[in-house]
């Protein structure tokens, strides 16, 4: 397939998979490959997610967010490896960096009643009531529309529809709230720190909730960095580093970062809320037969997907 140089990125209508014609059905897998191919980004219309639980979800957090960052740290557990609660300031960097992200961020996994016995459980601020309710809810929304995202994903692979359902039912799946943090003194941070360096997501797929301000930024296949926008009601969905392996290159999972404002707005605060999609620890990442030929000899060695995750959370400073 010739490469395609995106200005932006495709925008798709996810009820055309879910319920639309088998026309309709079959242009979106077609189109969404294409993107994949290429650019490993797309904006998604219906989802799932209502205005009131996005506006629900942003307010819980920011209020957990202007907590003082001492009470914060209750929720901070060094056990668990970020995976579960709160992860503090400049405590995660991109693969290959020594400096910290400009950013802190609380994780939610998958609901207690559906996790596998040896995962973590959840943890719940009690200064912030709401954000259990919102924040499972969001998460159980997104699980479903990767779902349906996969399964598109697995068509244009030649793969049985369902391929992934079984691999993500029980995933180490994770909802991401970040707050980019207002920046008071900018000559006292390190010359390099950034909101979040360039970087491919570890997992699957990442579903991205619009975030409350500019910054975010893919690296096009010619060196171009391009903004990343989606209208108000669509999310952004892109491919993640095991999806790419998974395929040996046939998805591009595309470096991206999020920049710092101009000097003038560095003391103001960004959020997004991105989810992370994961299968189990067991799922073998090894690459499909179909994905590799003399035109594409396997690149990556087998590997499962939970020594794979454990590699990158040290790569990444949150595991020892």
């Amino acid at each position: 397939m010739p490469e395609i140089l995106f200005d932006h990125i495709p925008s798709l209508d996810l009820k055309d998979f879910t319920s639309g014609t088998a026309i309709e059905k079959q242009e979106f897998v077609k189109r969404l490959g294409e993107a994949y191919n290429n650019i490993g980004f797309v904006s998604i219309k219906n989802h799932g997610l209502s205005d009131e639980l996005v506006r629900n979800l942003y307010s819980s957090i920011e209020t957990f967010f202007k907590l003082p960052d001492d009470l914060k740290k209750k929720y901070e557990k060094a056990d668990l490896h970020g995976q579960r609660g709160y992860i503090s300031k400049g405590k995660e960097k991109a693969k290959g960096r020594n400096t910290g992200d400009l950013k802190e961020f609380y994780h939610v996994g998958q609901p207690d009643e559906n996790k596998l016995s040896g995962d973590p459980s959840n943890i719940w601020p009690d200064e912030v009531d709401t954000l259990k309710e919102s924040a499972s809810e969001a998460f159980e929304t997104l699980q479903a529309a990767g779902v349906q995202m996969l399964r598109a994903i697995a068509i244009y692979l030649k793969l049985p529809e369902n391929y992934f359902d079984d691999k993500v039912a029980q995933g180490n799946s994770i909802l991401r709230p970040i707050h980019y943090f207002p920046i008071e003194n900018p000559e006292e941070i390190p010359t390099d720190a950034v909101r979040a360096a360039e970087h491919g997501d570890i997992n699957l797929i990442t579903l991205l909730m619009g975030a409350s301000a500019d910054g975010l930024e893919v690296l096009r296949r010619d060196g171009k960095w391009i903004p990343i926008t989606a209208l108000p009601d669509q999310i952004v969905v892109n491919v993640g580093d095991m999806l790419e392996r998974l395929t040996n290159h046939k998805l591009k999972s595309t470096i991206h970062r999020v920049v710092n404002p101009p000097q003038k707005l560095m003391n103001t605060s960004r959020f997004s809320i991105p989810f992370f999609m994961h299968p189990v620890a067991e799922m073998d990442l090894a690459c499909l037969e179909n994905c590799i030929n003399e035109n594409h000899p396997k690149d990556f060695e087998n590997i499962l997907a939970g020594d794979f995750l454990d590699q990158r959370l040290q790569e990444i400073g949150l595991k020892n």
